[in-house]
Protein backbone atom coordinates (compact mmCIF):
# COMPACT_ATOMS: atom_id res chain seq x y z
CA UNK A 1 0.00 0.00 0.00
CA UNK A 2 1.45 3.34 -1.10
CA UNK A 3 1.61 6.23 1.35
CA UNK A 4 2.30 8.83 -1.31
CA UNK A 5 0.09 11.87 -0.95
CA UNK A 6 -0.36 14.14 -3.96
CA UNK A 7 -1.72 17.65 -3.89
CA UNK A 8 -2.83 19.68 -6.86
CA UNK A 9 -2.78 23.46 -6.54
CA UNK A 10 -4.57 25.71 -8.96
CA UNK A 11 -2.04 28.54 -9.42
CA UNK A 12 -4.84 30.80 -10.61
CA UNK A 13 -6.79 30.17 -7.42
CA UNK A 14 -4.27 29.43 -4.62
CA UNK A 15 -5.49 28.31 -1.20
CA UNK A 16 -6.05 31.01 1.41
CA UNK A 17 -3.18 31.38 3.89
CA UNK A 18 -3.87 31.18 7.60
CA UNK A 19 -2.96 34.12 9.84
CA UNK A 20 -0.04 32.10 11.21
CA UNK A 21 1.27 31.43 7.69
CA UNK A 22 0.95 35.11 6.78
CA UNK A 23 2.82 36.11 9.95
CA UNK A 24 5.65 33.66 9.23
CA UNK A 25 5.96 34.86 5.62
CA UNK A 26 6.03 38.50 6.71
CA UNK A 27 8.80 37.72 9.24
CA UNK A 28 10.83 35.94 6.55
CA UNK A 29 10.37 38.82 4.11
CA UNK A 30 11.77 41.26 6.69
CA UNK A 31 15.00 39.28 7.14
CA UNK A 32 18.09 40.60 5.43
CA UNK A 33 20.13 38.32 3.18
CA UNK A 34 22.95 38.30 5.74
CA UNK A 35 20.63 36.59 8.26
CA UNK A 36 20.09 33.61 5.97
CA UNK A 37 22.32 30.60 6.72
CA UNK A 38 23.62 29.36 3.36
CA UNK A 39 26.48 27.28 4.79
CA UNK A 40 25.00 24.06 3.37
CA UNK A 41 24.56 25.53 -0.11
CA UNK A 42 27.66 25.98 -2.28
CA UNK A 43 27.96 29.34 -4.00
CA UNK A 44 27.61 29.09 -7.77
CA UNK A 45 30.57 30.76 -9.44
CA UNK A 46 31.29 31.66 -13.05
CA UNK A 47 32.54 28.14 -13.86
CA UNK A 48 29.14 26.70 -12.93
CA UNK A 49 27.26 29.07 -15.22
CA UNK A 50 29.69 28.51 -18.11
CA UNK A 51 28.75 24.81 -18.12
CA UNK A 52 25.07 25.23 -17.22
CA UNK A 53 22.49 23.89 -19.66
CA UNK A 54 18.77 24.49 -19.89
CA UNK A 55 16.64 21.86 -18.19
CA UNK A 56 16.07 19.23 -20.91
CA UNK A 57 12.56 18.60 -19.56
CA UNK A 58 11.55 22.29 -19.71
CA UNK A 59 8.74 22.87 -22.14
CA UNK A 60 7.27 26.35 -22.38
CA UNK A 61 3.51 26.61 -22.40
CA UNK A 62 1.87 27.33 -25.73
CA UNK A 63 -0.69 30.04 -26.29
CA UNK A 64 -3.25 29.90 -29.06
CA UNK A 65 -3.30 33.14 -31.01
CA UNK A 66 -4.24 34.61 -34.36
CA UNK A 67 -1.48 36.34 -36.29
CA UNK A 68 -1.66 38.10 -39.63
CA UNK A 69 1.31 37.12 -41.77
CA UNK A 70 2.11 38.12 -45.32
CA UNK A 71 1.05 35.35 -47.68
CA UNK A 72 4.49 35.02 -49.25
CA UNK A 73 6.03 34.49 -45.79
CA UNK A 74 3.44 31.81 -44.99
CA UNK A 75 4.04 30.10 -48.33
CA UNK A 76 7.79 30.09 -47.63
CA UNK A 77 7.24 28.54 -44.19
CA UNK A 78 4.84 25.89 -45.50
CA UNK A 79 7.04 25.12 -48.54
CA UNK A 80 9.66 23.70 -46.18
CA UNK A 81 7.32 20.85 -45.21
CA UNK A 82 5.45 19.88 -42.07
CA UNK A 83 6.07 21.83 -38.90
CA UNK A 84 5.74 25.38 -40.17
CA UNK A 85 4.33 26.59 -36.85
CA UNK A 86 7.30 25.11 -34.99
CA UNK A 87 9.68 26.80 -37.45
CA UNK A 88 7.82 30.10 -37.02
CA UNK A 89 8.11 29.79 -33.24
CA UNK A 90 11.85 29.04 -33.51
CA UNK A 91 12.42 32.08 -35.74
CA UNK A 92 10.54 34.31 -33.28
CA UNK A 93 12.31 32.79 -30.25
CA UNK A 94 15.73 33.29 -31.85
CA UNK A 95 14.85 36.93 -32.59
CA UNK A 96 13.60 37.42 -29.02
CA UNK A 97 16.72 35.89 -27.44
CA UNK A 98 19.00 37.89 -29.73
CA UNK A 99 17.26 41.13 -28.76
CA UNK A 100 17.34 40.28 -25.06
CA UNK A 101 21.05 39.48 -25.30
CA UNK A 102 21.87 42.72 -27.11
CA UNK A 103 19.57 45.03 -25.12
CA UNK A 104 19.86 44.27 -21.40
Amino acid sequence: MSKIVKYKVDVNNPPVLSNEQKTRLEALAKRSDSEIDCSDIPELGESFWKNAVQNPFYKPTKQVTTVRIDSDVMQWLKAQGKGYQTRMNKILRDAMLNELKNHP
